[in-house]
């Protein structure tokens, strides 16, 4: 846990000291093979420089979480969340992966890696909050650190169990509140200033909690770094 608790301590420094200093930026990418809706949220400092502020980290301990988490999820995948696309080459099994993503520049960011994909991966422009497919669609829905930063999150998931299958799964890795006095305290002290510099994340989320609230059957979870990272399994 001390290893983990010691890269977000840097990541949130390199933050904070970039986002002093940034000038605005411009991306144009365009792409013919995978579609990009239209919309989504404005470009933001974070949006702008998460892989490179969440890299050591990323290297270091999430990788390895999201490969394991993906390489067996199967059939017509739901991606919430899908940021710069770090979690598309982790696929094996999967039909297709449909990705959804509010926001424009981590979007076309991720395009790159939605091409070297190993199944086929389709970006769309969407919230989580209104996901816009028919009703039983996706056979998995998949997550990694993404519901800490949905605004609405049990609304969310509502909307993940009405296009998930009956009998579908459901699949997050995600960062939440600590069952310890000091530390889930310090969670809820540091929240509104993180929320604001990282795009809306919440460091005191229970994740486990707004699952099982929405009507999902939780199969399994497991607990790392104290119970501030939790894999979660679950089922419709």
């Amino acid at each position: 846990m001390r290893l983990f608790l010691l890269q977000e301590i840097e990541a949130a420094k390199r933050i904070l000291l970039l986002h002093q200093s940034a000038s605005p930026q411009h991306f144009t990418i365009t792409n013919g093979v995978h579609r990009v809706a239209k919309g989504g949220s404005i470009m933001t400092f974070f949006s702008r420089n998460y892989d490179r502020l969440m890299g050591p980290l990323e290297n270091k301990i999430i990788r390895s979480f999201r490969e394991r988490l993906l390489r067996t999820v199967k059939g017509n995948v739901l991606e919430i969340g899908s940021g710069t696309g770090l979690n598309f080459s982790c696929y094996r099994e999967a039909d297709q992966v449909v990705a959804i993503e509010p926001n424009r520049v981590m979007r076309e960011k991720s395009m790159i890696r939605a091409e070297q994909a190993s199944v086929p991966i389709e970006v769309v422009g969407a919230g989580a909050e209104k996901l816009p497919f028919e009703d039983q669609t996706f056979d998995a829905v998949v997550g990694t650190l993404v519901l800490c930063t949905i605004p609405d999150p049990e609304s969310a998931l509502l909307e993940m169990k009405r296009v998930c299958k009956t009998g579908g799964t459901l699949v997050f890795l995600e960062h939440v509140r600590m069952n310890h006095a000091l530390w889930g305290r310090l969670q809820d002290w540091l929240t509104p200033a993180w929320s604001r510099v990282c795009d809306g994340c919440h460091l005191n989320r229970n994740a486990v909690d707004m699952i099982q609230k929405a009507g999902f059957r939780i199969v399994t979870v497991e607990k790392k770094y104290k119970g501030l990272v939790v894999v979660i399994h679950a089922e419709k």
